[in-house]
């Protein structure tokens, strides 16, 4: 379940550190989907000694190496158009890709946007997804490891932000989803994900 934090005049910060949810089940409070061909993803709580904070983790451990494949995890109870988002992520294995992604203004399975890190390209890049193809708005290249490592986003009308550990890699602009939507994380192909720490703060 989500915890809740703010200080004195800002807008509450939602964080879903997977601590108190059942290790090998769905996490509850989500919904599940999948753009493009391929199996489902299969999204557990799994216990992780070097998580970022506390010991479970969120994960995805589908290997299905279906290159158009990208598995979705939502969270159900919100809906944002501006927002500052983040994840904890570790990309563990992939043979296709070892990909870490984040999810907003979310519609449905086929439409929302998505910034996303990949170990074995080296770079982040930020997309639309309308009717479930994938438009590239912008990349940066550099440092992607296998380690844990934090993603963020923040929208603001139609401005975009992405931010790698801290650091901002991109800044771009677009106009196909300026509707509230929902929240998630997102991953590719094989990629076997660890995410902690998600966190949404309303802008």
């Amino acid at each position: 379940m989500p915890s809740s934090s703010a200080s004195p005049g800002a807008k509450a910060a939602r964080t879903w550190d997977f601590e108190t949810q059942q290790a090998g089940a769905p996490p509850a409070g989500f919904s599940f989907g999948r753009t493009g061909d391929g199996a489902a993803g299969k999204w557990v709580i799994k216990a992780e000694a070097r998580a970022p904070s506390g010991t479970s983790v969120l994960a995805q451990v589908d290997t299905d190496a279906t290159s158009a494949r990208f598995p979705l995890a939502v969270v159900d109870e919100l809906t944002l158009r501006d927002l500052r988002l983040s994840v904890k992520c570790r990309a563990v294995s992939g043979k296709v890709d070892q990909a870490c992604g984040l999810v907003f203004r979310y519609r449905d399975e086929n439409n929302y946007y998505i910034t996303r890190a990949n170990a074995l390209e080296g770079n982040v890049r930020l997309y639309h997804v309308r009717d479930g193809r994938r438009t590239q708005l912008a990349s940066w290249s550099g440092a992607v490891t296998g380690n844990w490592h934090e993603l963020r986003v923040e929208a603001r009308e139609d401005r975009i932000q992405v931010f790698w550990d801290g650091s901002q890699v991109i800044d771009a602009t677009d106009q196909i989803f300026t509707a509230p939507g929902k929240i998630g994380v997102w991953t590719k192909a094989d990629s076997v994900t660890y995410f902690d720490d998600l966190t949404v703060v309303p802008l």
